[in-house]
C-alpha cells in the first residue's frame, strides 16, 4: 500500500514517543478530532472502508493552517490486472485494479466570481463514515463525507453545503468526468470519476445542497452506478445500523465500548463477492478476495455467530466449505490460503494451519447453534485433528514448518502455537461431537489425546526464562515470545502467574505486546502484532487476572481509538505500517466476549461463562448476543461481595438469574 511520507513519519512518531490522545469519544458510536480549539500540530492518518465490490483507503493530511489534503486509494478487488513486464512474480498475489486519486479530481466551483476553496477544517468525525467539517467561506459551510457502496463497484465522496447567511448564495459548478480503460484478466475494465454537481446552485438561507463524487469501475458491458441517487449513503447507514443493533457492549468505560462498536464495523465490512462465493478478507491494501487459515478460520469466523451478522456467517460457512472440498489426499498438509479467488499459486508451507482450522471451525460450529452447519463441518474438523495427530513428534507435540508468522521469525520444528491450538480444538471437538450424537468411542479418543497433549506441552515447552516459570516457543528458544499467551487462551493454566508477568512486565509496551524480549536482536524486540496482544488479553482475562488485564486493555484501547493511528486495531509495525486488517478487529471483540465475559461453548445450545467484573466497575452487560441459535443478553452487577448474573431473552424475560462469588463459572443450557 502506498502511504505518503508524512503519514509514515506520523506512525513512526506515534510508535516511538509517549502516547497522545488527539481524538475524543463524542457519541457512543463516534470519535471526533476537534480542530476548532487551539491546535498547532500537523495531523495525518488513513482509514479503510469496504463493501462487497470495493475498498478504499482514504489518507488525509491536515497542515498547521488546518488545510486538508486527501489521497484516495480505491481497490476493485474482483478486477484482476495483468502484471507489468518488469513486475516480480509475487505481484500476481496483489494484482487488483487500483488507482490513486488526489484532490485534482475535484470539480471546480465558483462563488462571487472567486474559485471556491474549502475553509479550514473544524472537526474530523469517524462513525463508520469519515466526515470533515470546514469553516464557512463566503457564507457557506462545507461537510465532506467518505464511504463505500456496500454493493457496487463505487466509492463515494459527498459534499454538503449550508448557507448560514440571510441571503441566497449562488454557486457555479463544472462537473468532473474522468474515464480510463484498462485491459485486464477478466476482460475490459473502465474506471470513472464522475459527479452529479449542477451547473448552477442556489442555496437559500438556512438550506443545504449536496452533491457526490463517485469513483467507479465496470467490467465489459456493465453500466457505472448512478450516483444521482442517494441510495449508497443509505446503504452504508443500513449496514452501520445493523452493527449497532446487535452484540451491544455496555460498561463504564466509553473508550472500550466505542472501540468494540468500531471493531464490529471493521470486522464485518471486509467481505467481498468472488467466484468462490462471499469471502472475508483482511484488506489493508494487500489482501482482497482471498482467505487464510489464521485470519479467517481462526480469528474472525468464530466471532460472527455472536454478532449474528448473516453476511459474515455466510462467508464463514463458505470458506469452511471451500476448505472441505480442498482436503488433500494421503494427509498432506492443507493449504494455508486461497488468494485471488483461489487462483494464486499454492504455497506448500505448513504453518500449523490444520490446527488453526480445527480450532476455529469447531468454535464457529458450536457458537452457530445450527446442527446442520455443524454436521457439515465435522469432516473438516476431524480431518484436521487427525492430520495433527500424525504430525506429533517423538516427544508428543505437533511438528510444523512455521506458524502464522510464515518464517519472519524462527519457530523451530515444533512451536507452542500449533500444539496449543490443536489442544483447544480437541476439547472443542469433544463437546461438538456430543451435541451431534457422535460415538463415545470417537469422542473419548479426543479427550485422551487432549490429556496426553496437555502433559507433553508442559514437558516440551515449559521452561524458566528471565526467572519466570513460563514457556519457550520452540525447543531451542531462550527468549520470551508473545505467543506464550496461547496456553492461557485454551485453558492451560499451569504456569499462568509467571506467564502473565512475562506478558505484562517483560513484553508489554505502549503498543501492546512486542514479539520478543530479545536483547541480542533489538530489531525483533521492536516489532509488534496486535493479534498477539488481543490473544494475550483474552487469555489473561480468562485466567482471572482481571485488574491488570483491564488496565492494559484501557491503555491499549485509548491508543488505538484516540491516539495517532485510529480508529481500529492494526496488523503490525513496521510491517504493513500499522494497516487496519479486518480480522484483528474480530479479535478485539473476542477479548470482551470470550475474555471479559468468559464465554466458552460447551454445545450447540450451551456454554459456560466466567464473568470478570473489574473492581472499579459495578456492572457490565453484553446485549443482543446471537450465538447458540438464540438472541439473549448477559447482565453482571456487583451486590456487596457477590455478583448477580442475569440472562435475558430477546423479550427481556429472565432465562436465568444467579448470585455467585467472583471467579465462579456458570453453565447455561438453552435446551433446559
Amino acid at each position: 500500500m502506498r502511504y505518503t511520507i508524512l503519514f509514515f513519519l506520523v506512525c513512526l512518531f506515534s510508535v516511538s514517543l509517549t502516547a497522545q490522545n488527539h481524538w475524543s469519544v463524542t457519541e457512543p458510536n463516534k470519535i471526533t478530532l476537534d480542530l476548532s480549539k487551539p491546535y498547532n500540530d500537523e495531523y495525518a492518518d488513513n482509514i479503510e472502508m469496504a463493501g462487497k465490490r470495493v475498498a478504499g483507503i482514504i489518507t488525509y493530511e491536515i497542515d498547521k493552517n488546518k488545510q486538508l489534503k486527501i489521497e484516495r486509494e480505491v481497490f476493485f478487488p474482483q478486477l484482476r490486472t495483468y502484471l507489468k513486464t518488469n513486475d516480480p512474480d509475487w505481484k500476481q498475489y496483489r494484482a487488483y485494479l487500483t488507482e490513486n486519486y488526489s484532490d485534482a479530481i475535484l470539480p471546480n466551483l465558483t462563488i462571487n466570481k472567486k474559485v471556491y476553496t474549502p475553509g479550514k477544517v473544524l472537526t474530523v468525525n469517524i462513525n463508520g463514515i469519515l466526515t470533515f467539517k470546514h469553516e464557512a467561506v463566503e457564507g457557506i459551510t462545507l461537510e465532506r463525507s467518505f464511504f463505500p457502496s456496500m454493493s457496487e463497484r463505487l466509492f463515494v465522496e459527498q459534499w454538503t453545503f449550508k448557507n448560514i447567511t440571510n441571503t441566497p448564495v449562488i454557486l457555479y459548478g463544472n462537473s468532473t468526468s474522468i474515464l480510463k480503460k484498462v485491459k485486464g484478466v477478466k476482460g475490459n475494465y473502465e474506471t470513472r470519476v464522475s459527479t452529479n454537481l449542477k451547473n448552477k446552485i442556489t442555496i437559500t438561507p438556512g438550506e443545504t445542497y449536496s452533491f457526490s463524487i463517485g469513483i467507479s469501475a465496470t467490467l465489459n458491458n456493465e453500466k457505472h452506478p448512478n450516483i444521482q441517487e442517494n441510495e449508497f449513503y443509505q446503504e452504508r447507514l443500513d449496514f452501520l445500523n445493523k452493527m449497532k443493533s446487535s452484540l451491544i457492549l455496555e460498561t463504564p468505560n466509553k473508550t472500550i465500548n466505542t472501540l468494540f462498536e468500531f471493531s464490529k464495523i471493521r470486522g464485518s465490512e471486509s467481505i467481498f463477492e468472488s467466484k468462490l462465493g462471499l469471502i472475508h478478507s483482511p484488506g489493508g491494501g494487500r489482501y482482497y478476495v482471498g482467505f487464510w487459515a489464521n485470519d479467517q478460520a481462526e480469528y474472525i469466523n468464530p466471532f460472527f455467530p455472536y454478532l449474528g451478522y448473516k453476511t459474515g456467517n455466510d462467508a464463514a460457512m463458505n470458506m469452511f466449505e471451500v476448505y472441505t472440498k480442498a482436503i488433500p489426499e494421503n494427509f498432506k498438509n492443507i493449504r494455508y490460503s486461497f488468494e485471488m479467488e483461489g487462483d494464486a499459486p499454492i504455497n506448500p508451507l505448513d504453518r500449523g494451519d490444520a490446527a488453526m482450522i480445527a480450532y476455529g471451525a469447531a468454535q464457529f460450529a458450536l457458537a452457530s447453534g445450527d446442527k446442520n452447519k455443524a454436521e457439515s463441518l465435522w469432516k473438516l474438523i476431524t480431518w484436521c485433528l487427525e492430520y495433527n495427530r500424525r504430525q506429533l513428534n517423538s516427544e508428543g507435540v505437533v511438528a510444523s514448518e512455521s506458524d502464522e508468522m510464515e518464517g519472519r521469525i524462527s519457530t523451530g520444528n515444533a512451536n507452542l502455537s500449533t500444539s496449543s491450538l490443536y489442544y483447544g480444538a480437541l476439547n472443542l471437538a469433544y463437546d461438538l461431537g456430543k451435541s451431534l450424537g457422535k460415538s463415545n468411542r470417537e469422542l473419548n479418543k479426543y479427550k485422551r489425546q487432549a490429556q496426553k497433549l496437555y502433559a507433553n506441552i508442559e514437558n516440551y515447552f515449559g521452561f524458566k526464562i528471565d526467572g519466570l516459570n513460563t514457556y519457550k516457543y520452540y525447543k531451542e528458544h531462550r527468549y520470551l515470545r508473545h505467543w506464550i499467551c496461547l496456553p492461557l487462551v485454551v485453558g492451560i493454566n499451569t504456569r499462568k502467574d509467571d506467564t502473565i508477568k512475562a506478558l505484562f512486565e517483560k513484553l508489554w509496551s505502549e503498543n501492546g505486546l512486542h514479539v520478543e524480549n530479545n536483547d541480542e536482536n533489538l530489531d525483533i524486540s521492536k516489532i509488534f502484532w496486535d493479534r498477539a496482544t488481543l490473544y494475550a488479553l483474552r487469555g489473561t482475562f480468562l485466567a482471572g487476572a482481571t485488574e491488570p488485564s483491564l488496565e492494559k486493555l484501557k491503555n491499549f484501547s485509548e491508543k488505538r481509538l484516540l491516539g495517532d493511528r485510529v480508529p481500529y486495531v492494526v496488523e503490525a509495525f513496521p510491517e504493513g505500517n500499522m494497516a487496519h486488517l479486518s480480522a484483528e478487529s474480530g479479535l478485539y471483540c473476542r477479548v470482551i466476549t470470550e475474555g471479559m465475559f468468559g464465554i466458552i461453548p460447551t454445545g450447540l445450545k450451551s456454554f459456560k461463562f466466567t464473568p470478570r467484573l473489574p473492581k472499579e466497575w459495578n456492572e457490565m452487560s453484553l446485549n443482543r448476543i446471537k450465538a447458540f441459535g438464540e438472541d439473549f443478553s448477559i447482565e453482571v452487577k456487583r451486590v456487596n461481595q457477590n455478583l448477580v448474573i442475569k440472562i435475558l431473552k430477546s423479550d427481556k424475560s429472565i432465562f436465568l438469574k444467579k448470585k455467585i462469588k467472583e471467579g465462579k463459572t456458570i453453565n447455561v443450557n438453552f435446551n433446559n
